[in-house]
């Protein structure tokens, strides 16, 4: 099964944990053929040159011959790249599954947690752009957790 793993890998704590979660991915199954772009030295290495069209003809054609999409969405903002990448896997109907880690997701039944959100500059939850998450749901599913996502990575094996 061919995996296309999409997160931001722009400053060493990106890098690492996506390692990090491609190795445990990996151990799930010897069939697994996972790309990680980071580990594409010839669009990645930040050292050396790729424009806009050398990384993404690079990055789509792996995406495109995937079976199945992991898309981290955390951050401030869902990465641009990764926005861009789940277009594309929705698009060619490329199964996804979202992982959204996001701490200020709990708390959802918190009554002041709730409340705060009638007053103005005070939400307590994090924002995920909805057109976004709704192209995952509609092919895939969102987790809020790493065992949830290996698991869910496991059922499409």
């Amino acid at each position: 099964m061919k995996i296309y793993f999409a997160n931001a890998l722009f400053s060493q704590a990106e890098i690492n944990y996506n390692a990090q979660l491609a190795a445990k991915i990996r151990q799930i199954d010897d069939a697994i053929d996972l790309y990680l772009p980071q580990e594409n030295a010839s669009i990645n290495d930040k050292q050396a040159y790729a424009d806009s069209k050398m990384i993404a003809q690079a990055d789509t054609e792996k995406l495109l011959n995937s079976d199945l999409m992991i898309a981290v969405l955390d951050g401030l903002s869902i990465d641009n790249g990764v926005a861009s990448e789940i277009g594309v896997a929705y698009a060619k109907e490329i199964p996804i599954i979202g992982l959204y880690t996001d701490t200020r997701q709990q708390g959802a039944t918190n009554q002041k947690k709730l409340q705060a959100l009638t007053q103005i500059a005070e939400n307590q939850f994090h924002y995920v752009n909805l057109y976004t998450t709704g192209l995952i749901k509609l092919n895939g599913t969102i987790v809020n957790n790493e065992k949830d996502l290996l698991a869910a990575v496991a059922n499409y094996i």
